[in-house]
């Protein structure tokens, strides 16, 4: 009897030390995990590494109280955030676009032709996200789309998503705000996508385009796919990442500007009195200020980064970020000479709404991600 009982008491030890061992080995799993991941987000993509080098660069030539200073802490900065994005730009636009180089408008209709429903508006968000367009750049696909018979809900879903969510702004979110919160506004700019364009498409304001459009040469969604090459796709990119570059370069910069600014200028009482959360207003003062501003995510970013760190809720950052992105006032200003003003008043209002809800649903949910 003491032999069965000193069995038992053995096993039980034998499976608690067992157990605290898998226990103890996941916790270091997951810490490596953790670690790995801090060191992408921190080192590779947020590159903070050249801040350091900056840092030790501006030092050397300045001296160590420079960077004390106002003027020091911007100087840096504003190096710093330029060359991570010049940097992270050509690669992720040289990337996407061979990505999309194998999805030309013809084969986009083709596709988007043949859903419909939800899944076509899930698929018609999807598809902007390997778009590495702007707004503006998005609207002529967009009377491409409609012109050859795509679905409302699903061309609308489309034109939110292709300025909104793409690789680009995944990557650079997650260098300037780790991975969560890229992930969050990947995944709201799609549900946001795929609502919107239902919304446009059950109210029948879809139908409201200028009569040019649907009056216009109907593109056939049957022609083929033109075969290109390795070479053709590589010199493809290349173009697309210079024509970019060019393009967004001295947004980049304003953008920059504004954010160092902001990170070191502009004390964090007056940005918390206007956007922080204490302010039930914040949503949508940054709502509508980003409205009539034109950049795109690339020149929105360092803005927004400048913001958060002063205390100015997720929730209202994003709101500023999708605001700018997908209603800028020259977009929308192109967009009315392909919609009639019920579309376009419509669209905005649909995508306005959306920020908002969007924006005090993350302050709400704000604690989860600092």
């Amino acid at each position: 009897m003491t032999k069965k009982k000193n069995k038992k008491i053995l096993y039980i030890v034998l499976s608690v030390i067992v157990l605290a061992a898998l226990i103890i080995f996941l916790i270091g799993g997951f810490s490596a995990l953790k670690a790995v991941g801090d060191f992408i987000t921190l080192q590779i993509l947020g590159m903070k590494w050249l801040n350091t080098l900056l840092g030790l660069l501006i030092g050397g030539i300045f001296g160590t109280a420079f960077l004390g200073e106002w003027y020091g802490a911007s100087l840096q900065f504003f190096m710093y955030d330029t060359i991570k994005i010049i940097l992270l730009l050509c690669i992720l636009i040289f990337t996407i676009s061979y990505i999309q180089s194998y999805f030309p408008p013809e084969r986009t209709k083709k596709i988007l032709s043949k859903f419909g429903g939800i899944k076509g508006n899930i698929l018609g968000a999807l598809l902007g996200t390997v778009t590495p367009f702007c707004s503006c750049s998005s609207i002529p696909l967009f009377i491409g789309f409609t012109r050859a018979g795509v679905r409302s809900g699903v061309t609308f879903s489309f034109l939110i998503s292709s300025p909104l969510v793409d690789l680009g702004a995944f990557i650079l979110l997650a260098s300037t705000f780790g991975f969560p919160i890229a992930i969050a506004y990947v995944v709201v700019g799609l549900i946001l996508a795929v609502i919107g364009g239902s919304i446009i498409e059950k109210s029948g304001a879809g139908r409201y385009v200028e009569d040019f459009i649907t009056e216009g040469e109907n593109f056939s969604a049957e022609i083929d796919e033109e075969k290109l090459t390795k070479k053709d796709r590589l010199i493809y990119a290349k173009e697309q990442m210079i024509a970019t570059f060019k393009k967004v370069f001295i947004y980049i910069l304003i953008g920059v500007g504004i954010g160092a600014m902001i990170h070191n200028v502009i004390p964090r009482e007056w940005i918390e009195a206007v956007l922080g959360q204490n302010n039930p207003f914040s949503v949508l003062i940054a709502t509508f200020v980003g409205v009539p501003m034109y950049a795109d995510i690339f020149g929105t970013i360092p803005v927004a980064e400048g913001l958060f760190f002063k205390g100015v809720g997720l929730g209202t950052v994003l709101a500023f970020m999708m605001s700018v992105t997908a209603l800028s006032l020259p977009s929308m200003i192109m967009l009315r000479k392909a919609v009639k003003p019920k579309l376009l008043f419509a669209f905005i209002s649909v995508i306005v709404v959306g920020i908002i809800i969007i924006g005090y649903v993350f302050n709400a949910l704000n604690y989860l991600f600092i």
